[in-house]
């Protein structure tokens, strides 16, 4: 069973950045594929952004490209989400999830375990 809390959400301008944070319980941390998906108001939860156990691969959304970077710190069993020039349409819930096993998957179903979520809200 792995618990994982995210942190780093809040209220930012448009142009801003948030550094969004999820540490996870246990062991096995670095054997996780990691991924970071939001769900605003009425739309379907969408993965922006994953990363394979050792770091090597990522996958970013087309809408995220560019200005968000998702990194791990393995000895922390942390996952981060770096997010920069933001725009009101990040507005979101942003969760943390996490897959026992790869490849990267962007779909929530292939998700074993989630965070409780963080608001990121990018004021216009």
């Amino acid at each position: 069973q792995v618990q994982l809390v995210e942190s780093g959400g809040g209220l930012v301008q448009t142009g801003g950045s948030l550094r969004l944070s999820c540490t996870a319980s246990g062991r096995t941390f670095s054997t996780y594929f990691m991924g970071w998906f939001r769900q605003a108001p009425g739309k379907e939860r969408e993965c922006v952004a994953a990363i394979s156990s050792s770091g090597g691969n990522r996958y970013y959304a087309d809408s995220v490209k560019g200005r968000f970077t998702i990194s791990r710190d393995n000895a922390k069993n942390t996952v981060y989400l770096q997010m920069n020039s933001l725009k009101p349409e990040d507005t979101a819930i942003y969760y943390c999830a996490a897959q026992q096993r790869g490849p990267i998957y962007t779909s929530p179903r292939r998700y074993d375990y989630w965070g409780q979520g963080t608001q990121v809200t990018v004021s216009s």
